[in-house]
Formats: structure tokens, sequence, C-alpha cells
């Protein structure tokens, strides 16, 4: 059996725009301009941690969009759903009443990058408690919550790009020694 091709995280841009990223990576200084834009990680180092921050900005945006029964960093969705993070529904019925809990998972990888890639991806499975498409009133709730979201998902995708090719890591929890603010 053939393994998989790696994902192509810049597969929906121009492709002159991914031949840049490629062309940054193969030369070695995609990193360098990632550590200057984003240079410490964040603090938001445990499940509760994630969770409050989570449910600050879901009370500051989405205020009637229901409880959060779950907020965690999940080390093995990257690598089973191909996914960064997930949001899920599950109903159960008890008795006569149908109880709904929603969770939230975000991928054990952005538990060492920077605060504005995080709340990119945090806003981005909020966004789906409100519109489960991705169409543009998604994209329209992404940026009322993140103005620079499609700036911080660019980024993103360019250092999951870097992460792929070079299997070097950019930040880790060594590096948080000046806590940021949230």
């Amino acid at each position: 059996m053939r393994p998989k091709p790696a994902p192509d995280y810049l597969a929906g841009y121009p492709a002159e725009l991914a031949g840049q990223v490629r062309t940054l990576i193969e030369q070695d200084l995609l990193a360098a301009r990632l550590l200057r834009k984003y240079p410490l990680p964040h603090t938001v180092r445990s499940d509760s941690a994630l969770h409050g921050y989570v449910q600050a900005i879901k009370d500051e945006y989405l205020r009637n969009a229901g409880q959060l029964s779950k907020v965690a960093y999940d080390s093995k969705l990257h690598v089973i759903r191909n996914a960064l993070g997930t949001h899920t529904r599950i109903s159960r019925v008890q008795g006569q009443k149908l109880k709904a809990k929603r969770e939230i998972r975000i991928a054990a990888v952005f538990r060492d990058m920077p605060l504005a890639l995080l709340r990119m991806i945090v806003v981005h499975e909020l966004a789906h408690l409100r519109q489960g498409e991705h169409d543009k009133a998604f994209y329209q709730l992404c940026r009322h919550m993140e103005p620079d979201y499609h700036q911080l998902e660019f980024d993103l995708r360019a250092y999951l790009c870097h992460l792929d090719a070079t299997g070097r890591p950019l930040w880790s929890a060594a590096t948080a020694a000046i806590p940021e603010s949230m």
C-alpha cells in the first residue's frame, strides 16, 4: 500500500503565491519571517486554560450560541482526521428530553503556537456554532470575531507547509517565557 501524500495546505491559493511560500521554505527563509511576525508561543497550555480562553471569546461574540460542554487539545486530531480543529454536536435522549452537548477539539499542534494562530482556529470552530458550512456568512462571522482572520489562516498554512517540509517546529513551551495577554 502506497503512503498518502502530504496535504497541500496552500491548495486553494493562487499557484504564484504557493510557489513563493515553497521557495521561501527551500531557501530556509520562511521560518525567520514567521518568527519575526510571531516571536513567542502562547501560554494557554492546559485543557482548562483552553476552555477558559474559548469561553471568553464565545461570551464576547456568540452569547446566544449555547453552552460548550468540552473544549480540549486533541493529540490525535491532525493525524486521524486531517483537521486542525473540530466542533461536534452530540444529542442524547434522556427520558422524554433530548440533551445536546457541544464540543470543540483543537489539534495539539496549537499548544505550541503563537496566540494569534490559536485565536484563528478557535474563531473558526466557534463560527461553526452558528454557521455549519464554509460559506460567505461563515467567513464574515470569522472576520467579525477576528478582523485579520484571512491573513492568520494563510500564515498558519504557510507554517504547516514549513513543518511538513522540514519537520522543525518554530515554537515550543520552552520559548514561552514571557506570558502573553489573553
